[in-house]
This record gives structure tokens, C-alpha cells and sequence, in this order.
């Protein structure tokens, strides 16, 4: 797989502050009895920094995005947190960023096609009602112009 795509997403879970992602790993495998994570990179707070955790290698299909068959062209962000009900730590923002513009020049992912996941699944809020998507895409595009 060469990823095409990057697909944005929340957890719905409140950020314990401790590694939410091996929760969130055991969730996905013996929940859903996928057989990794479905997400390719979450982002998290532990203790007092921000941390990217890596779920599925960059070629491996992901298990997070099933509409347009997303999961075989895209890889799959999750920031860690309720941004239904909270707004996205401004430090867990930039590092989104930083992550997704890396992968966008890495792999020559265009900005354009940078997705919150309910613009294609329309039923769902991810990555969450307080999650603005246009801003975040915004800003990978500046330093992407600007690399």
C-alpha cells in the first residue's frame, strides 16, 4: 500500500495522562478482533509532554476508515481525547501537525487530501465536533509551502 491519504481521528476516550494507546491497541484486538491497532500513529499526553505513538507500519492496511475503502490508501491519525466535548490541547495541535506535514513531504500525500473521518463518515463527529479540520489542514499546508 502507498498511503494516498490521511484520515483524522479522536479516540472518545478522556486522555488519562498515563499510555492510553495500549488500551486502545487491546480494544481493537480483542474487542474487535482486528489484529493491530487500526490507527497508523496516535497522538497522546503522557505525564507532561505530548508523545507519537506508532500502531501499524506505513505500507500495512489500516483498520479506521472502511468508506471508499480508505483503509487500503490511507493512514490513520488518532489524537487521543473527547474533542466532542473538549478542544484539542494547543501543544497535541502542533504536534499533529509537525506529524502529518512530515508524512504529507515524506510521502507525497498532498494537503488536499488531508480527511476528518466524518467527511466520510457522515455519521460519525470524528475527529470531533471542536476539531477544526480546515485549520489544521491550513496549517500543514503552510509549512508545507514553506518547506
Amino acid at each position: 500500500m502507498k498511503p494516498e491519504y490521511i484520515i483524522l481521528h479522536h479516540s472518545l476516550t478522556k486522555d488519562s495522562k498515563t499510555v492510553s494507546w495500549d488500551n486502545i491497541k487491546d480494544y481493537h484486538v480483542n474487542t474487535l478482533g482486528f489484529s493491530d491497532v487500526g490507527y497508523h500513529f496516535g497522538i497522546e499526553k503522557v505525564y507532561n509532554h505530548y508523545q507519537i505513538f506508532s500502531g501499524r507500519m506505513l505500507n500495512e492496511t489500516g483498520a479506521h476508515c472502511k468508506q471508499d475503502r480508505m483503509n487500503y490508501k490511507s493512514l490513520g491519525i488518532c489524537f487521543v481525547g473527547n474533542y466532542d466535548i473538549d478542544f484539542v490541547p494547543i501543544d497535541m495541535w502542533r504536534l499533529g501537525v509537525r506529524l502529518v506535514s512530515s508524512l504529507c513531504i515524506a510521502l507525497d500525500i498532498p494537503y488536499e487530501h488531508i480527511y476528518g473521518h466524518n467527511l466520510l463518515a457522515h455519521y460519525k463527529s470524528c475527529p470531533g465536533k471542536n476539531f477544526d479540520v480546515d485549520l489544521f489542514i491550513n496549517s500543514v499546508k503552510e509549512i508545507i509551502e514553506n518547506n
